[in-house]
């Protein structure tokens, strides 16, 4: 189950998407309805939504980030550390996205519909900050 925080879905342990594992610098999206609008009041103008090339919808889960290339020398002395390095992502779970839909791949989750978006098509991100 998803838990509403706010406007923001958040990803639960009993939650059905927790065996999906998003890969790299993907994000997975749920789109959000065409009139929502957040408490800030974000939403996206019917004109845009009607043209379709952007969307909005709120992260449900975000891969690891950009991986750091290994150095190719190896030096013997050393201990052999293959440990995979991420830059991370600047989307977090429950963020709102603003993203373009060319750069978007729609997925259907049992009988949801979905995006695995790349972060680079992600134009902005609105975040309830808890200060």
């Amino acid at each position: 189950m998803l838990i509403k925080k706010g406007n923001n879905m958040m990803l639960t342990p009993d939650n059905k998407l927790k065996k999906l594992i998003v890969i790299g610098d993907r994000v997975l999206i749920r789109p959000s309805k065409p009139n929502e609008q957040t408490a800030s009041g974000l939403y996206l103008p019917p004109g845009v939504q009607e043209k379709e090339k952007v969307q909005q919808g709120y992260v449900i889960k975000t891969g690891p980030g950009y991986a750091i290339p290994v150095p190719v020398e190896s030096e013997s002395w050393k201990a052999e550390d293959e440990q995979v390095k991420y830059v991370p992502l600047q989307a977090k779970e429950g963020d709102l996205a603003i993203f373009l839909l060319s750069g978007a791949t729609e997925v259907m989750y049992e009988g949801e519909k979905y995006f695995i978006v790349p972060q680079s098509a992600i134009l902005m991100l609105e975040r309830e900050e808890d200060f």
